[in-house]
């Protein structure tokens, strides 16, 4: 509880509860937590509101409450199909107005009429004006897509995007009589003898169709392949990109590029000598070194960029800059005057994309930001190629990609997009059992009124090109698109508030480019999830998520695989742990131990993990799936068994557990302390494993063979 000076008055109390901020919240111990003046002070100011003094509360909460009927029209209207959605229209008191709808020409365009409900609503004063609000009622047979509202009157010009997304997303018809079963793998770990020291797009392609035709897999998960910074030091987590729209060129293969295919005889020679520095890294056990890879690629792509190409791909190339747009031309000069102020701190001015600096940079920089568009284009094609082998492979999806739940405060979408993202706080996870100190993840949030008010164009935007050679997407940390843990500068992950946002408009977006694109959605619903999320989803036909070890039943036992979700990812493990193998060792007890995370003495989370770990073997051997003495490869086959026995649709198998790995490839709540996102593929033994040998290694042909007997 907030002690007496921390304890919010009621009026700050009002004026956060007007912006969306929960003043309390359920710990992960059951217990119900205030939040702190302070810490709703600094979430305040983070949306831009002064709660400095009682006059300046009072100031901002009567601007709110007024806000909405200063507009005409919403910024927004998301409505589900097969619904009335209703358009309140702000006019001044007793003048007429004219609305209508006009289509998504997507879908044949057109007018259509909207008739006004009978509904009154009080007038009110504002700025002086006595206002009135009229409401009309959009028609429920409208076709999905983004059409748009116009109100038309004495005192109304406006027009608004009307968003009409999916009721429910349905399984694809493939995946409704049966259940199916994928890898999850980290691509940068997945190496072979042609990678560049790095798991790259054709092996992708690769690990897809060997998945699908050798092991009857139906879909591969991948880490998020975000675009990183264009100059070293390159960030390794996958998980804070410098935007989450474009793809890392890291894992272009540069000799799948066709024009190196024609390079004269010298360029070719300064290719093969970049690519000499980095191939011996891919027998290497030792970190993934990024920087070298991203140095020998970089220099090699120079080379092929420079070289003609023909007629169709230049055509090619340019539909690609046009479909994606002002967008692609952002991100590209980003990089370009990333790669200008590379080493110092960049210019007050530049920091400005409509500054007069940055306006000059387009000439100046023109040909590297050709470069880094020609770079976007190059791994989209990979990608394709990709998704394309998947399924020629047999998946019923084919690549699964994960989404991340924020990007770089550095980065290319906090310079591009910072008219829609809030300064002065970022996301984080409050305090939970596995990370006790709570979470700062250093990104900065959606403003949720910021983003309304740009139709939710950046974060639709997004989705369309992560979703553009996708057969699923996972959604990391799917709890953000109904609340975000804000932390306020200055403050500890443990003294941050939950910031609401519009679920129905963020999730009905999701369902309506998700079905665009024929993609199932996964969300990771991991953690403390209030039950009627987890409900909601469902719904809306958005899977969950379920891994074994944090599935229990109200006893506090792990939960009985019957009483799993249909509609979930189902797990054993997830990237956030230890591979089984390290797991059933204790390895999450002792890392955390090591590095100085737990919050409780070493003994007592070591008897617990214990008391875990035997409990759950004695329950597989109740069920069983496992005899006596088992070695450490049967206890991994029997949790797979175990999952393999519940209702859940989709089953994701680690490809670390496949090949007895035993090290974490992240622990979270560490920087530098853990070489989090750079371990390569290893069996139990630390020997690397590379594509070539994967599909041949005993381990991971037993226990395919486990997992072929659930159809």
């Amino acid at each position: 509880m907030a002690d007496d000076q921390q304890r919010p008055s009621d009026e700050l109390l009002r004026l956060a509860g007007a912006y969306g901020i929960t003043p309390d919240y359920w710990g992960f111990d059951g217990t119900r937590r205030d939040v702190s003046a302070d810490t709703l002070r600094g979430v305040l100011g983070a949306l831009g509101v002064d709660a400095s003094s009682p006059a300046r509360i009072a100031l901002a909460t009567a601007h709110v409450e007024d806000m909405p009927w200063r507009r005409v029209l919403p910024p927004v209207v998301v409505v589900r199909q097969g619904r009335h959605g209703h358009v309140p229209v702000h006019v001044t008191d007793g003048d007429p107005v004219e609305v209508w709808l006009e289509l998504d020409p997507e879908v044949g365009g057109g007018r259509r009429e909207i008739a006004q409900a009978d509904v009154y609503v009080e007038p009110r004063t504002v700025d002086g004006r006595l206002v009135g609000r009229a409401t009309f009622t959009l028609p429920a047979d409208l076709p999905l897509g983004w059409h748009e509202v116009h109100a038309e009157g004495p005192s109304a010009h406006a027009h608004s995007p009307v968003v009409v997304t999916p009721a429910r997303l349905e399984l694809p018809e493939v995946l409704r009589d049966r259940h199916a079963w994928g890898f999850m793998a980290q691509l940068y770990s997945v190496r072979s003898h042609a990678s560049w020291g790095i798991g790259d797009l054709a092996d992708l392609a690769d690990l897809g169709w060997l998945s699908g035709r050798r092991c009857g897999a139906d879909f591969l998960l991948i880490n998020p392949l975000h675009a990183s910074e264009p100059t070293v030091p390159v960030t390794p987590s996958p998980y804070l990109p410098t935007t989450r729209r474009f793809v890392s060129p890291l894992y272009i293969r540069v000799e799948d590029v066709r024009e190196t295919a024609y390079l004269s005889a010298a360029d070719r020679s300064l290719v093969e000598w970049s690519a000499e520095t980095v191939l011996a890294l891919d027998t290497d056990p030792g970190p993934i070194d990024r920087d070298a890879v991203w140095t020998a690629k970089r220099s090699a792509l120079e080379v092929v960029f420079a070289a003609p190409r023909s007629a169709a791909r230049e055509a090619a190339f340019v539909q690609f800059k046009e479909e994606q747009g002002s967008g692609l031309d952002g991100f590209a000069l980003w990089c370009a005057l990333s790669e200008r102020y590379a080493g110092r701190a960049w210019p007050v001015e530049a920091m400005d994309p409509t500054s007069t600096l940055v306006t000059a940079a387009r000439s100046e920089l023109a040909e590297r930001i050709e470069f880094h568009r020609w770079l976007q284009w190059v791994a989209d094609c990979q990608l394709a190629e990709a998704q394309q082998a998947a399924l020629d492979g047999g998946m019923a999806l084919g690549i699964m990609h994960d989404l991340a739940v924020g990007a770089h405060p550095e980065g290319a979408d906090s310079w591009a997009l910072a008219d829609v993202l809030a300064r002065g706080a970022t996301v984080g996870a409050p305090p939970d059992m596995y990370n006790q100190q709570g979470q700062d993840w250093s990104q900065p949030p959606w403003h949720p009124d910021a983003l309304a008010r740009a139709a939710y164009r950046p974060y639709r935007d997004m989705l369309r090109t992560v979703l553009r050679h996708a057969g699923a997407i996972r959604i990391d940390h799917v709890i953000g698109l109904f609340r975000l843990w804000w932390v306020p500068e200055g403050h500890s992950p443990a003294e941050g508030a939950y910031v609401r946002y519009d679920h129905e408009a963020l999730v009905g977006i999701l369902a309506l480019e998700a079905h665009r694109a024929g993609a199932v959605v996964i969300g990771e619903d991991l953690g403390v999830v209030e039950p009627w999320v987890r409900d909601y989803l469902s719904e809306r036909g958005v899977l969950g998520t379920s891994v074994l070890w944090f599935e229990h039943e109200m006893t506090g036992g792990p939960l009985a695989p019957e009483h799993y979700r249909p509609l979930v990812l189902a797990t054993v493990t997830t990237h956030d742990l230890p591979p089984s193998a390290g797991y059933l060792a204790g390895e999450h007890v002792a890392l955390r131990e090591r590095l100085g995370l737990l919050t409780e003495p070493v003994e007592t989370v070591r008897a617990a993990a214990r008391v875990e770990r035997e409990r759950m073997i004695g329950l597989l051997r109740e069920r069983g799936f496992l005899g006596e003495d088992p070695s450490e490869r049967e206890v991994v086959e029997a949790l797979h068994r175990w999952v393999m026995a519940t209702p859940s649709v989709l089953l994701g198998v680690s490809l670390a557990d496949a090949v007895g790995e035993r090290r974490a490839q992240n622990q979270p709540g560490t920087d530098q302390e853990y070489p989090n996102w750079k371990v390569p593929l290893a069996d139990g033994s630390g020997q690397v494993v590379l594509i070539e040998d994967l599909f041949d290694s005993p381990r991971l042909r037993s226990l395919v063979a486990v997992l072929q007997s659930r159809r």
